[in-house]
């Protein structure tokens, strides 16, 4: 599990990169208004992208589920139907986004002065969300055969050209905010169409699925199942970040900037954990195809150790380093901001345990043919933050604390029940 991980692993570690380059660039060069503008359509574009990240993350696990149970004709019409479906999803979301920014930047209650700025934004990285969708669709897929690696070269390349393009765009052209925008759609575009060609070329069985006609209502009906059900669970999770970001929004730009920094490296700290979850649940679907009962017990347990080893280890890194690594975004006059942040951080990252066993039960539920129960899990955690997080944060005293402490609690409720259901299944 760890040799498959390793490359997930430092792929996302590589995009949290490449996005905290964004940030870092524009909070630098171009000041809070436009670190606060890019920091909440980075919120926005997370839970779009979270949408394509579930879809072609349960596709993936049906894909696995018939490698492990080695049918070729099962693959191929699974590859089929889900390539389609989630293609048709993409270009409806896209519509969806453009029509509707208006709207949903008011949704978010974003200040009068950063509207025209995150609407610019947005409309321009709008342009490579066809191509996000290329990228996680053949990554997962290759994942389900096996390969990790690829996805991972073609990241790297795509990672090092956006901040390449990052700072030639920004600094170089003085573009601002458009130009970071530019820069990442570019390095989308590149990810997405290299690993489509990739794919095609050196994968028979995939390139011969995507030109056969369309399986029969059966297999859409299992791809939708899991792709849908993962995605409400991906997406719900970051919907409900979304809704606090609508929350911080109302605090104002000094907050807004605050929370902008804060959640990139609260993102880059347990983005193993979870990354380690999604190697997790395809190799349950494998060994759950291959009726491999005895080494799911064993990968469960051993599973549960790594994670919880890791978790504890970048907890106490980030309650150490919380300062430095806010100053890493905000220039050091900016004290208040920093501070917030720090204290960010400092509450939730002493609970990263938490969030590192819900990801496993994710992984849990969904590579063993459950998908639904992950919709529980992250109902229950994401309500639980969200409730807390509107009803406590106006209380004068609490304020941003209580959004703050509001995420750990969420994130326990939700690992009990997770547990607790899961030794009910295993009696």
């Amino acid at each position: 599990m760890l040799l498959f991980a390793g490359p997930m692993i430092l792929g996302n570690l590589l995009q949290q990169l490449y996005n905290i380059a964004d940030t870092l660039i524009v909070g630098r060069f171009l000041g809070s208004q436009a670190l606060a503008a890019v920091g909440s359509t980075y919120t926005l574009f997370t839970f779009l992208t979270s949408i394509f990240i579930g879809l072609c993350m349960g596709s993936g696990t049906v894909v696995a589920y018939y490698v492990g149970k080695k049918e070729a004709d099962s693959l191929e019409k699974s590859i089929s139907a889900s390539f389609w479906f989630i293609a048709l999803l993409t270009v409806l979301i896209n519509v969806f986004l453009v029509t509707g920014l208006d709207r949903i930047l008011q949704l978010l209650q974003v200040p009068a002065s950063l509207t025209a700025l995150m609407g610019d934004y947005v409309r321009i990285i709008a342009c490579g969300l066809i191509f996000v969708f290329l990228y996680n669709y053949f990554a997962f897929l290759l994942r389900a055969f096996g390969n990790s690696l690829t996805p991972l070269i073609f990241l790297g390349i795509s990672s090092a050209l956006n901040i390449v393009l990052d700072l030639v765009f920004v600094l170089l052209f003085d573009l601002g905010v458009a130009g970071a925008a530019w820069a990442t759609v570019a390095s989308q575009i590149f990810a997405g169409t290299a690993l489509f060609i990739y794919t095609v070329k050196k994968e028979p069985l995939i390139r011969h699925a995507l030109r056969c006609r369309l399986p029969g209502h059966t297999y859409f009906v299992q791809i939708i199942r899991f792709s849908i059900a993962t995605c409400i669970q991906q997406s719900v999770m970051n919907f409900g970040i979304l809704m606090i970001q609508g929350l911080v929004n109302s605090f104002g730009t000094s907050i807004m900037a605050t929370f902008a920094a804060a959640v990139k490296i609260d993102a880059f700290a347990y983005m193993p954990a979870q990354e380690f979850g999604n190697a997790f649940s395809t190799f349950l679907s494998q060994n759950n195809g291959a009726g491999k009962k005895d080494r799911i017990r064993q990968g469960t347990r051993n599973a549960f150790l790594i994670s919880m080893a890791f978790c504890l280890s970048v907890s106490a890194i980030i309650f150490v380093m919380a300062p430095r690594l806010m100053s890493f975004f905000v220039a050091p006059e900016n004290t208040g901001i920093i501070s917030i942040g720090v204290q960010y951080l400092r509450i939730e990252g002493s609970f990263y345990c938490l969030i590192g066993i819900l990801f496993l039960l994710y992984a849990y539920y969904r590579g063993l043919g459950r998908p639904e129960m992950s919709i529980v899990l992250t109902v229950i955690s994401l309500g639980t933050r969200v409730l807390l997080a509107y009803a406590l944060s106006p209380i004068p005293l609490l304020g941003t604390t209580a959004i703050w402490a509001a995420i750990p609690i969420g994130w326990l409720l939700a690992d009990l029940t997770g547990i607790a259901f899961m030794k009910k299944l295993v009696k």
